[in-house]
């Protein structure tokens, strides 16, 4: 079986479907993953075939916009470049790979061609969620920047959020998407993530029941199977300078503000104040060292990329921007969190890690030395959160995770033709 997977967005978005690439050719199967060249290097390191969307310089052009990480620019930013621009160029690349009866489409949340190729040509697609936002309900309401969507807000008040957001979108994608359609012959869409968005074959949750539990308004296709908890371990090992430095102390704080932030100068001064407060040791992490104070604190380690799943079991807390792929390594550490959610999913992940009893949460407007140090201080003390901590930690059984993914996709090859 063929399997044309796209990825789009950054390296929390990738890395799982270069896991889930990497599981199925284990078992025979060939994926091709459609992603921006940034990533090539990533894709091919796990032995899958690679298909270049966009260029470099238009994936270091939009992780330093100045919109990218703003809770409401941000997501219309992400929108028009992940889900309009990107539409025709990845159509064109499945139509010229798709072979009829022997590929299955597999498609990342961004991803709308691979869904208008599905109806064209009733192709086998399976739509893919990283983390549960996209999938709305109102019973347990995802929770957004900018919606008021707690338990106690009315259903009325929910549903009246979600139709401006249903409006917003059908001018944001449906000019260029009805465009498309109108071309291949099919009707308007209208209602583009309430009606249409979902593949009706198979909705993917690559995360698992006791984060997100199923609610009764999901699409009744939806199948969660749990973190894949792919971070390039297997073909990077460890540098030996960060071996070395976690050797040399007692476990560090780590501060990761996401792979696409360029402009987290704040976050690192922070981070540094909140160190020194606690005479602890810490390890940022960042591809973009130009944030960082200028005098890093001797208590102070920078490093430009560790494996989080070899880095995350030997550090004492993780302080992040709650993307679900740091969340999710977080967890399978058995560490608390820090989380300081800014934009898209983040919001919803951090308030699910405070469910689980693992986590605290930080404002952005508040992000400062003085108020990281008490959270993370609130944490560190706290036992009944270590206990927390190691019983999500328990939770964990990644293999089984992708055997089920990969038993889902394998599922849908039966339902071509028919």
């Amino acid at each position: 079986m063929q399997l044309l997977m796209t990825a789009l967005g950054s390296y929390g978005d990738v890395l799982p479907f270069v896991g889930l690439g990497a599981a199925m050719k284990q078992r025979g199967h060939r994926p091709t993953v459609i992603s921006n060249p940034h990533f090539q290097e990533v894709i091919e390191s796990a032995g899958l075939k690679f298909l270049p969307l966009g260029t470099t310089e238009e994936y270091d052009e939009l992780a330093r916009h100045k919109d990218l990480w703003h809770p409401i620019r941000g997501p219309l930013l992400v929108l028009r470049t992940g889900m309009v621009e990107t539409l025709r160029p990845i159509y064109e690349l499945i139509s010229e790979h798709y072979q009829p009866g022997e590929t299955v489409l597999v498609a990342h949340a961004l991803d709308v061609a691979s869904r208008v190729f599905q109806e064209k040509n009733d192709a086998p697609l399976a739509s893919v969620h990283l983390a549960p936002v996209m999938l709305r309900s109102f019973f347990q309401s995802p929770r957004m920047i900018g919606m008021l969507m707690s338990d106690w807000t009315p259903r009325w008040l929910r549903r009246g959020q979600y139709w401006l957001a249903d409006h917003l979108l059908d001018r944001l994608v449906g000019r260029e998407l009805n465009s498309l359609r109108t071309e291949l012959g099919l009707p308007r869409a209208a209602g583009i993530l309430r009606d249409w968005y979902f593949s009706p074959q198979l909705v993917l949750g690559l995360f698992p029941e006791w984060f997100a539990p199923s609610q009764p308004d999901w699409p009744p296709n939806t199948r969660l199977t749990g973190f894949p908890l792919w971070d390039q371990s297997a073909t990077t090992p460890l540098p030996a300078e960060v071996d070395q430095y976690l050797q040399n102390g007692e476990p560090p704080i780590v501060f990761a503000p996401g792979s696409a932030m360029t402009d987290g100068g704040w976050f690192f001064s922070a981070a540094a104040d909140a160190c020194q407060r606690l005479n602890r040791r810490g390890v940022f992490v960042t591809k973009y060292p130009e944030q960082l104070p200028r005098d890093l604190p001797s208590c102070v380690q920078y490093f430009d990329f560790v494996p989080f799943s070899q880095l995350l079991p030997r550090a004492a807390a993780l302080v992040h921007h709650g993307g679900i792929g740091t969340c999710a390594q977080g967890l399978a550490a058995g560490i608390p969190h820090v989380v300081m959610p800014m934009a898209y999913d983040q919001l919803d992940n951090a308030t699910r890690l405070k469910r689980l009893g693992v986590a605290r949460t930080v404002r952005r407007k508040k992000f400062r030395g003085p108020t990281v140090a008490k959270a993370l201080s609130e944490l560190l003390d706290e036992h009944s959160i270590h206990q927390a901590c190691s019983h999500c930690a328990e939770q964990f059984d990644t293999p089984r995770a992708l055997t089920a993914s990969c038993e889902a996709l394998e599922g849908l090859i039966s339902s071509v033709g028919k």
